[in-house]
């Protein structure tokens, strides 16, 4: 896997020659200074991960990392040393278009491995993002499939790399008593749910929290994954975490909670597939329209990544294809 570092500190991008250095299936390509460096330099020679600081002169990372996703996209993993007072820029750079943060490794004291386990972990995971695919849940016989109850429903949303800034552009235009309840899953490190739900509450009408196990969804609430294990509905319509398999790429998968809305949920429902790398959601989306369920995914203009909506319109998924301001009068046409 060829590797990018972005970082304007000289003991920093020592640390992470190491980290790289470590693993045979890991070469550094080049070393970039400042973020203006970086977006030139993924012109040059594009890798397979960008390893990218925050805080740097010239062109910080949140900007870097938006021009390099419009110009050249690919995996950026934000490494910081500054996870807590950088959080702010944290989540403006996953808006842009980053796909996972990390705490920069130390050199000092214990094994450097050990202590780069987390990074090394990220980015054997962010590796695969654009080749792996969830496989299909065994479809449900459609005559067991109850009357859906038309005064209750959900609004069943997917969204990765770039999706945390159009989940705010959503959840911003929709009115306080929007007549469904939204959940989502958006992929994301675990450690950083929890303020990607207090920013996401901050620029929302509606209550915006992490789902609970058991929560059953009410109108005018959002709910959040956060954990590493899938989100799922249960039988009876309660959400649930289940653990998935060591080797599934996503955790949670949009691909498994858009299934079990299909499995699970009586009522009305409408999926929406964001801007995100690879192709996970596509066939839970079109297991949802297949169901007689409304189904969008984000038109090409406006996504940080074409990766999973394009899935999603190639599998004949989506009913409609909508920037997110346009999905907003679409969903509430749906739950008048």
């Amino acid at each position: 896997m060829k590797v990018g570092i972005v970082n304007d500190t000289p003991m920093m991008v020592e640390v992470l020659r190491r980290v790289v250095a470590e693993s045979q299936r890991h070469e550094l390509i080049w070393v970039a200074r400042d973020g203006a460096e970086a977006v030139q330099m993924c012109a040059w020679q594009l890798p397979d991960i960008v390893l990218m600081d925050l805080l740097m002169p010239n062109l910080d990372g949140v900007e870097a990392t938006r021009q390099i996703m419009q110009r050249t996209p690919c995996p950026i993993l934000i490494v910081t040393a500054n996870m807590g007072s950088s959080a702010g820029k944290i989540y403006e750079a996953l808006g842009a278009g980053a796909l996972d943060a990390v705490q920069t490794p130390v050199l000092a004291g214990g094994d450097l491995r050990q202590n780069a386990a987390a990074l090394i972990a990220k980015m054997e995971r962010l590796s695969g993002v654009s080749t792996q695919v969830m496989p299909a849940p065994k479809a449900e016989p459609q005559a067991e499939l109850e009357v859906a109850d038309p005064s209750t429903g959900v609004v069943a949303i997917g969204a990765s790399a770039g999706g945390p800034a159009m989940l705010a552009q959503l959840l911003s235009k929709l009115p306080a008593d929007f007549p469904a309840a939204l959940v989502i899953v958006q992929h994301i490190d675990v450690a950083f749910a929890p303020g990607l739900a207090d920013w996401l509450q901050r620029e929302s009408k509606l209550d915006v929290r992490l789902a609970r196990e058991g929560d059953r969804p009410q109108r005018g609430q959002a709910l959040l994954a956060g954990s590493d294990r899938h989100l799922v509905f249960r039988s009876g319509g309660a959400l649930t975490y289940e653990a998935g398999k060591a080797s599934d790429v996503y955790r949670p998968s949009i691909d498994v909670f858009f299934h079990s809305v299909v499995k699970h949920w009586r009522g009305s429902a409408a999926g929406v597939l964001l801007t995100g790398m690879g192709r996970d959601g596509a066939l839970g989306l079109k297991a949802m329209r297949e169901r007689g369920f409304y189904t969008v995914a984000q038109h090409q203009k406006g996504c940080a990544v074409y990766g999973m909506p394009k899935a999603a319109a190639e599998a004949g998924a989506a009913t409609e294809m909508l920037s997110v301001p346009a999905m907003v009068p679409a969903l509430l046409g749906v739950f008048h």
